[in-house]
């Protein structure tokens, strides 16, 4: 028998629980010298339900979870971490669930339940059935986790939502990925990735539009070998994890995970797995679309500054130098004269171009200081050559040549008497000089704050 696919709740019959409990008694599981666990589970009377595909009800599998006892090992090999705000509904299922899973395959573990403040009695159900309760000071999905898993004693760490759309009896994959040398182990609910999504189980958005772009940026941006990056079934080392710093409280911490595991190089492998309507019934799930959506969005792009900054900056200053070269001699193209007026558009261009790919270090800065990345080799040499002092030059360069453009047409003006100037003759002049200012007044400033910023640590000096 494979209680990896026949676990109690999963639309599993009384007569058929009775029947993998004896099983489990015949392997030793009840007996009280077991090492693992001590387990009595006794199926109450309940309406049996005649066929497999029929809706699950809690109130009537509930029975089929009312009598175990979790006894968590002194040195767990896996720790299992639950967060749990309100999963009163789904807590005991979930519970019964990976406890099998783990007895099933004589796993040294223990389950953990991350609380965020839940004020149902998810608290007394953990209690009830010997689980481990760990309360996160802050509130937030990342929060729970972050707490869950600093207190976790195993080498290996499985978490997974405490809503029932998660299976619990396939973490058995996950540890032997991760016994197989693994740092992160992701679940994969996708079909592209291999995994099943139950009808119900994923909204329409989040099916078709969110999460399949979400996975496909993270692959681009980041070259993640990952195919649903929210997945919330995941297992990684508990040193792998250390070694990330992690950072974000919200819902983002799922997709900083792997954004950072992908950064620091660490070995990410995938696992199908099936995604179940959740069984949740006092409330709705926790998850918010255009918010954590939104949030997903703007964290990719403060990892990833090139995307955001430094790839605009680059076009921009690229059509920019296009617009000069097409203006300056005031070529005609398909009957159209590009003069002055497509010379100060061009001036904008890279004037913006230039400021993004700033901001772009900026950003890089900020988040290698803040721990939201990890250090990078790459950039460390950029800064040997882009010192402070050169930035300075650089600045002053720009701005005297500028200057000296200024100077030559206000000459000309004096020699015609201050009187009116052609205009498509001196503001080919006069735009590039105003830029070339412009542009070393930024790089003076920027440069000056980038050294500012770089205070905090000597990486940048």
């Amino acid at each position: 028998m494979k209680i990896a696919t026949q676990i109690p709740g999963r639309n599993l019959r009384p007569s058929r629980l009775s029947k993998l409990t004896g099983e489990l008694e015949h392997r030793g599981v009840a007996r009280p010298d077991a090492p693992l666990v001590s387990w009595t589970l006794t199926p109450q009377p309940s309406p049996a339900r005649e066929t497999e595909s029929e809706p699950r009800n809690n109130e009537d599998s509930d029975s089929g979870y009312s009598h175990f006892r979790i006894r968590n090992s002194d040195k767990p090999e896996v720790s299992v971490v639950m967060p749990c705000l309100n999963e009163a509904d789904t807590l005991r299922q979930c519970l019964c669930k990976a406890w099998l899973a783990l007895v099933q395959n004589s796993i040294e573990a223990e389950i953990i339940v991350a609380d965020n403040g839940s004020t149902d009695s998810s608290l007394a159900i953990a209690a009830e059935h010997g689980a481990r309760i760990v309360c996160a000071k802050d509130r937030g999905y990342g929060s729970a986790l972050m707490a869950g898993i600093a207190s976790a004693r195993g080498k290996y760490v499985i978490m997974g939502d405490a809503d029932d759309s998660y299976d619990f009896a396939e973490l058995q994959e996950f540890v032997l990925r991760l016994r197989e040398g693994y740092d992160l182990v992701q679940g994969c609910r996708l079909p592209s990735g291999g995994g099943h999504i139950e009808p119900g189980a994923m909204p329409f958005l989040h099916r078709w539009f969110g999460n399949p772009m979400f996975s496909l940026l993270v692959r681009r941006m980041f070259g993640a070998p990952i195919h649903d990056v929210y997945c919330g079934l995941r297992g990684f080392t508990k040193k792998a994890y250390l070694s990330l710093g992690q950072r974000c409280t919200g819902m983002e911490f799922a997709t900083e995970m792997i954004i950072k595991g992908s950064l620091c190089k660490l070995e990410i492998a995938e696992v199908p797995i099936t995604l179940h309507p959740d069984g949740r019934k006092a409330h709705s799930p926790h998850l918010k679309t255009f918010r954590d959506g939104w949030r997903t969005l703007r964290f990719f792009f403060l990892c990833n500054p090139r995307w955001l900054f430094v790839f605009p900056g680059v076009i921009a200053i690229a059509l920019g130098l296009l617009g000069y070269m097409v203006a300056i001699p005031g070529l005609k193209i398909h009957g159209a004269t590009l003069d002055v007026h497509t010379l100060l558009v061009a001036s904008l261009a890279i004037l913006v171009g230039h400021q993004c790919l700033f901001f772009g270090i900026y950003a890089k800065v900020f988040s290698c200081r803040e721990g939201l990345l990890p250090a990078d080799p790459r950039f460390d040499r950029l800064f040997r050559y882009l010192t402070l002092e050169r930035g300075l030059l650089l600045g002053a360069a720009a701005v005297l040549a500028g200057l000296a453009l200024l100077l030559w047409v206000t000459s000309v003006w004096v020699l015609d008497g201050f009187g009116p100037l052609e205009y498509s003759r001196t503001m080919r002049l006069v735009i590039p000089a105003v830029s070339l200012m412009a542009l070393g007044a930024q790089t003076t400033l920027s440069s000056l704050m980038i050294s500012i910023m770089s205070l905090a640590g000597k990486k940048y000096g």
